[in-house]
């Protein structure tokens, strides 16, 4: 039974867990680095903190928050984007982003959107339904149910749009599964 052992299971698992949490982590360092130039480094600014809590939720280390906001000046042409997309069975999405180069990130959420059921919207036309919280986060106004194989399809359409390292959160209006 050689290869088979203890360790090597611990180390794949290890190995796949720590690629998630680098990718989360690299995620959340763009979006302190763009709250921190925007605030020029206050850390009082309550978007700055906001990006700061989201951070610590993850377990974030101290120091890489810290150099998070140091290295805010070094950062290129980071801007907000926001899509809104149809998802299987007419589920409203809105994804928020990060990116460098708007043309290449809008171009890669609509071939993702296209392969999984999707399709892009125009701007206003998945908003309209939608609430901004004053954490930046959207809460639809009306909720849809969708049959079962829809369902698996959004979620597999979810999955692939918050892998792709340009996007930071995605909200649809489907029915939450607890109500």
């Amino acid at each position: 039974m050689s290869g088979h052992n203890k360790w090597s299971k611990i180390k794949h698992k290890k190995a796949a867990s720590d690629a998630k949490k680098s990718k989360i982590f690299s995620k959340i360092v763009r979006l302190i680095q763009v709250e921190a130039k925007a605030a020029k480094g206050d850390v009082n600014s309550p978007r700055l903190k906001m990006a700061i809590e989201k951070a610590k939720a993850v377990n974030m280390p101290k120091e890489n928050i810290e150099r998070a906001i140091k290295k805010a000046n070094e950062v290129g042409n980071t801007t907000e984007v926001l899509f809104e997309a149809y998802g299987p069975g007419g589920i409203g999405i809105i994804i928020t982003g990060l990116t460098d180069n708007n043309n290449r990130t809008s171009s890669e959420i609509k071939h993702i959107l296209s392969k999984n059921g999707g399709s892009l919207g125009t701007p206003g036309s998945v908003s309209w339904n939608f609430t901004k919280n004053p954490d930046q986060s959207w809460i639809p106004n009306s909720t849809m149910e969708l049959p079962d194989d829809d369902r698996e399809k959004l979620e597999k359409l979810i999955d692939l749009l918050e892998d792709h390292d340009d996007v930071q959160e995605v909200y649809t209006n489907l029915v939450d599964e607890e109500e």
